[in-house]
Order: structure tokens, then C-alpha cells, then sequence
């Protein structure tokens, strides 16, 4: 049950975030900025490699470090191949976790291994591995960390983790961080940058972070719900079954993380899935115990006691779709046709055509529409709202911009369900 009177008090929500998901939340900006900094004071941007690596592999723990892995292999896409090496043992004890390269790994090939903690002794095993094989590693871990000490004597490359003062006697806060996932994540695209197999120059990355700032001063805790993207999603899903449809390749990672986050932050269960394929995956949820009409109208039944029936709601995720065709309008009408409300999210520079000139995305100048009005912007409840043409067309936003903005946005969403959820207030 979310409790709305918090949504729109900053100081009330101040107090009922005891790990500071909220501050993490709006550091992303500046994680990215002095992430950036470390890999330049670490070398990576004076690396001149020979050619690009065969494949790369991704081995972290945590769900900052599998956000890590999912965003590089959107990004590299067919450039190499992107393996995450899932770790094996008994979670109870953080010793006891394994991970083991391929058979196949060897000499042409990059491990890059990402940590919040540093002292698993799987990832320092793993990196020895690494270095009898011939592999290439990078790693980034907090400073002088059993893991970073590891890695540099086999002769690998470390660059220290981006760590906020804050966080630097806590740890559990700065694995739960939002901005831990950008702490991992910025080096590595400095890295693949001058392997070329993704593009992210030193002026790209101040961009990402320059967006990820003006999207925490969109959805901060001071901005009020009906101008705030992220309360409005947040309380949009309050209640209800989120099916997070992804359409375009770097919406997809994005809609995955935003179901984990959920789970991990809110408590939250949450289903991810790729337009098109979502429509057919999904299609039983819609029609089954959560749809919306599902629920029995029973004059008799006592509903003093009983909770509130939980819908599904479907959240669109939108970048930008392959080959400028779009199954946004299929959603939407699947959605309507089975009485269940959609929210939607575009990075806030992308102008996709729907057959009358204007544009989806975000015009806080344009009457009624922006993230505060109900049933327009990115957040908006429009299950019947006119479907977008086939064609999107960039407008300034590069892919990683409207990467960072999608991220941003569903992080501070599920910070806020967290914080107004009773699992958190009592």
C-alpha cells in the first residue's frame, strides 16, 4: 500500500529514507563525473589497443553489476559478443560465490569484472584465472580492495569505484545506491570507447551526466507529484502488477533493471518483456486474475477488510524502435482491450511522428502536456491516446542521453515506491 500524503513532503520523505536512496538517486550526475575522472587518472584514456577483443565477459555480483552487463551488451551489439559470468555457491556467505571463464576464453578476449564491495574472493580467484589464460582484464572496485590488489598484480587494469563521502563507512548503502549502477558503468564505457566498440568520448560522458542532473531536478523530492515524472509513475503503479514493455534496444536493459529495482527496493514483483514478443507473453495477464475488469462485482461481498485487488498496469519503455517500425500502437490497443491502463516513457528529446505533427515527448511549454499532466507525457495514464506514425527521428538526444534519462527516471520511481510503501514506513 503506497502512501501518497509522503509523495509530496520532502521532509517526511527525508526521514523514511534511512539508506539515502534518494540521494543516490540525484548523485548520478555527479557519479558519472568523477567516475570519468578515475578512468582518466587510471590510463584507460591514453589506451591505444591493437584491435577490438573477440568477445568481452561481464562477472560482478549485486544488481548494479548485472545492470552493468546488460547495458554492455546493448551497447556493443553486434560489434562482440557479451557474455555475464553468473556466479555459482551459497549466498549465505559472500566466500563461498564462484565464477569460472569459458572453456573458449583466451588471449583475444576482455573480462571486465565491476564490484561494489571488492573483497569477494571469487572475483580475486577469477582474475588469477584470468591472467593464466591469457585474458585481458579490467576491473572496477572500490580503492585498495582485496580485488583491485588482485588484478593489478596479474598485471590487469583497476580503476577505483566512484565512491560519494557519504558511503564511504557504509557499505550497505552504497550497494544499495542508484548511482552504484553509474559508478560501475562509466569507466567501462571510457574503456570500450577506445576499443571501439562503443562510442563515449570524454564529452559524451559529461552529457550523460549534464541529463542525468536536469532529470533529478525533474524528479526530486522538492517538485510536486503532478510535475514530477517519477512520483507520477510511482504512484501509478501503487497497487498493481507493473509489465514493464520495453521497444528499442537500449529500452530493453533499461525495462529489466526497472523490474529488478522494484523487487530489490519496493518489494515490488514486476514483469519485463520486449515489444513485440511482450504482446503475446503477457496477453494471459491481461486476461487472467489481474486484468483490469477482473475483479468480481459482488453487491454481498464484506470489502471493509480486504485488499485492494491488484491490476496489472503496463509501463511502455520507448527508444528507438529498429528500422523505424513501431509495435507501440498494437500495445496500446491490447492494453485498452482488456481495461488496463498504460504509462509511458520516452527519453525527453525524442520526437516520434503520431500522424498529426505533434510530438509524445515532453514539452513542458505545450498546454497539458509534460510529465505533470494525468494522460500526457511520459508518465501518463493513455490507453486510448493516438499511436505514433512509423517513424522516430532523434531531435539532440543520443542514445546514451536518452539512456541515462529512461534510467533515471524508473530509479527514482522505484525509490519512491520504496519509501511510501508500508514495508518501509512502519
Amino acid at each position: 500500500m503506497l502512501d501518497e500524503t509522503l509523495l509530496d513532503d520532502p521532509d517526511a520523505l527525508a526521514r523514511v529514507d534511512r539508506r539515502g536512496l534518494l540521494r543516490g538517486a540525484a548523485e548520478a550526475g555527479a557519479r558519472v563525473r568523477t567516475a570519468a575522472r578515475h578512468a582518466a587518472e587510471a590510463g584507460v584514456t591514453e589506451l591505444n589497443p591493437e584491435g577490438r577483443p573477440r568477445s568481452i565477459m561481464v562477472a560482478g555480483p549485486g544488481t548494479a553489476s548485472a545492470g552493468v552487463a546488460d547495458l554492455v551488451a546493448a551497447l556493443a551489439g553486434a560489434s562482440a559478443p557479451v557474455a555475464r559470468l553468473h556466479s555459482t555457491g551459497v549466498a549465505a556467505a559472500a566466500g563461498a560465490y564462484r565464477w569460472t571463464l569459458p572453456g573458449w576464453a583466451g588471449s583475444v578476449d576482455l573480462l571486465l569484472i565491476t564490484t561494489t564491495d571488492g573483497s569477494e574472493p571469487g572475483l580475486a580467484l577469477l582474475a588469477e584465472q584470468a591472467y593464466r589464460r591469457g585474458v585481458t582484464v579490467a576491473a572496477v572496485a572500490p580503492e585498495r580492495s582485496p580485488l583491485a590488489e588482485a588484478v593489478t598484480s596479474t598485471h590487469g587494469l583497476v580503476v577505483p569505484m566512484a565512491v560519494a563521502p557519504h558511503e564511504l563507512t557504509d557499505e550497505e548503502a552504497q550497494e544499495a545506491s542508484p548511482a552504484a549502477l553509474w559508478a560501475l558503468l562509466t569507466p567501462l564505457l571510457a574503456l570500450l570507447d577506445r576499443v571501439g566498440l562503443v562510442t563515449a568520448p570524454a564529452d559524451a560522458l559529461q552529457r550523460i551526466a549534464d541529463r542525468l542532473d536536469r532529470t533529478a531536478e525533474r524528479c526530486g523530492p522538492a517538485v510536486a507529484t503532478y510535475g514530477n515524472p517519477a512520483k507520477t509513475l510511482a504512484a501509478e503503479l501503487a497497487d498493481t502488477l507493473p509489465l514493464v514493455w520495453t521497444e528499442g534496444a537500449l529500452a530493453a536493459p533499461v525495462g529489466r533493471r526497472f523490474a529488478t529495482v522494484l523487487a530489490e527496493l519496493a518489494g515490488r514483483p514486476a514483469f519485463a518483456a520486449e515489444l513485440p514478443e511482450a504482446l503475446a507473453a503477457h496477453r494471459v495477464l491481461l486476461s487472467g486474475d489481474f486484468a483490469g475488469g477482473a475483479d468480481p462485482d459482488d453487491f454481498f461481498r464484506d470489502r471493509v477488510d480486504e485488499a485492494q485487488a491488484l491490476h496489472a498496469r503496463v509501463v511502455l519503455l520507448r527508444d528507438r524502435p529498429a528500422g523505424g517500425l513501431t509495435a507501440a500502437p498494437a500495445a496500446r490497443e491490447l492494453a485498452l482491450s482488456h481495461d488496463t491502463t498504460i504509462s509511458e516513457l520516452e527519453p525527453e528529446d525524442t520526437t516520434v511522428g503520431n500522424g498529426n505533427g505533434t510530438s509524445t515527448g515532453d514539452d513542458p511549454t505545450a498546454p497539458g502536456t509534460g510529465p505533470a499532466a494525468p494522460g500526457n507525457g511520459p508518465a501518463g495514464e493513455s490507453p486510448a491516446a493516438p499511436g505514433p506514425g512509423p517513424g522516430t527521428v532523434r531531435d539532440g538526444a543520443t542514445d546514451l542521453e536518452g539512456l541515462a534519462e529512461l534510467l533515471a527516471i524508473t530509479d527514482f520511481a522505484a525509490v519512491y515506491l520504496a519509501l511510501t510503501s508500508r514495508l518501509h514506513t512502519t
